[in-house]
């Protein structure tokens, strides 16, 4: 598989840290450029630290600030990655924002936020993706198992995740005649700093005994799947929500 992705770019949101920085690292060390997307001055450091593992494995990082829930944000950054490599090959539309809380307890702000990035923000991606993407490239879209699990307290974030199945599904139709391939990727809970922002020990316990492992997901658990949905073997799957979450739900 690695010689499948010498001389591509492969654009990824959100790729400062957590799964995002996975992805790249590994991506690169395959063969690939990467366009390394972070949201602000916060995950500036932590951006560099991606770019300096890319290019550790040999190959060339760019990076690009914006927040994308600003269509003109998104547009700048399939700009720049085109001036700066020629082509895109792979998009990995990884940036999220989660809040959990009772659903009475959300506010209009919380709704805001999360919708802005989760949905608006990931619909902007796939459209400029569908532009500018090279023939037989990859979508890819970070969704969540939870939207297959009943699961207290993520009403809005498991919410703004469902729309990416019908943007995945409408965009595979759209311009699967050009090889192209769009997924939507659902972990379960991940061993991150993402995950445990928003949970206690109790909560840790009580997920964690969901899988039939009895532990969280761990980054390196996604990884593989990612590369491989990335990958020409997988050219036969497309318009699919896939399910990676170590039996935490199935559907």
């Amino acid at each position: 598989m690695t010689n499948q992705f010498e001389g591509k770019v492969a654009l990824i949101t959100g790729a400062a840290r957590n799964m995002g920085r996975a992805f790249a690292e590994s991506l690169a060390k395959a063969g690939c450029d990467i366009v390394i997307h972070y949201n602000s001055d916060a995950s500036a450091s932590d951006a560099e630290t991606t770019a300096a593992l890319v290019e550790q494995a040999g190959q060339r990082a760019l990076l690009v600030q914006g927040e994308l829930s600003q269509p003109s944000n998104v547009q700048n950054l399939f700009s720049q990655a085109k001036e700066a490599f020629g082509r895109i090959d792979i998009v990995i539309n990884n940036a999220g924002k989660v809040i959990k809380r009772p659903f009475t307890e959300y506010t209009e702000n919380d709704f805001d936020q999360l919708f802005n990035v989760n949905t608006k923000a990931a619909f902007f991606v796939m459209q400029e993706a569908a532009k500018h993407i090279e023939d037989n490239g990859r979508i890819i879209n970070m969704g969540t198992s939870l939207l297959g699990a009943f699961t207290g307290y993520y009403s809005l974030y498991a919410g703004s995740k469902a729309p990416l199945e019908d943007f995945t599904r409408a965009l595979a139709k759209e311009i699967g005649s050009r090889g192209v391939t769009v997924n939507t990727v659902c972990p379960g809970p991940i061993d991150t700093e993402f995950f445990h922002g928003e949970e206690n020990e109790q909560s840790v316990a009580y997920l964690s005994a969901a899988s039939v492992a009895n532990r969280l997901g761990k980054i390196e658990d996604i990884v593989p799947f990612i590369k491989f949905i990335a990958s020409e073997d997988a050219q036969w799957t497309t318009g699919q929500t896939l399910f990676i979450n170590g039996g935490f739900v199935t559907r």
